[in-house]
C-alpha cells in the first residue's frame, strides 16, 4: 500500500510563494495520476490540480490557473505544486493524492491519499 507525505507548507504573505512536495513509499505510483487538493475551515475539499502518469497532461481549477503549477519526478517518487501569487483564499490544508487512472479530477477517482500540509496566506 502506497504512503503518501506531503511537506512544504508554511506561512507566507500574500504575493508569495511556496513549493508542495508529496514524497511517495511503497508500491510505485509512476504509472498513476497525482493530484492536490485543499480543504479550508468549514469548507468542502476542493480539488487544486492533477497531472497524468506521464506528465504530459495537468488540470487545474480555474481559480488557481496561471499562478500554481503541478508537476512530477518519477525517478524520485514525488510529485510538486508550485505556488505562486498566493492569496489570502488560497489558505487551506493541501493534501496530495494518488489515482488508479492515467487522469483524474474527481475526488472520487482518488484512492491514496496523504496527510496534508498546512498553506497560510497572511494578509
Amino acid at each position: 500500500q502506497v504512503q503518501l507525505v506531503e511537506s512544504g507548507g508554511g506561512l507566507v504573505q500574500a504575493g508569495g510563494s511556496l513549493r508542495l512536495s508529496c514524497a511517495a513509499s511503497g508500491r510505485t505510483v509512476s504509472t498513476h495520476s497525482m493530484g492536490w487538493f485543499r480543504q479550508a475551515p468549514g469548507k468542502e475539499r476542493e480539488f487544486v490540480a492533477s497531472i497524468s502518469w506521464s506528465g504530459g497532461n495537468t488540470y487545474y481549477v480555474d481559480s488557481v490557473k496561471g499562478r500554481f503549477t503541478i508537476s512530477r519526478d518519477n525517478a524520485k517518487n514525488t510529485v510538486y505544486l508550485q505556488m505562486n501569487s498566493l492569496k489570502p483564499e488560497d489558505t487551506a490544508l493541501y493534501y496530495c493524492a494518488r489515482s488508479s487512472f492515467p487522469i483524474a479530477t474527481s475526488n472520487s477517482d482518488f484512492n491514496s491519499w496523504g496527510q496534508g500540509t498546512q498553506v497560510t496566506v497572511s494578509s
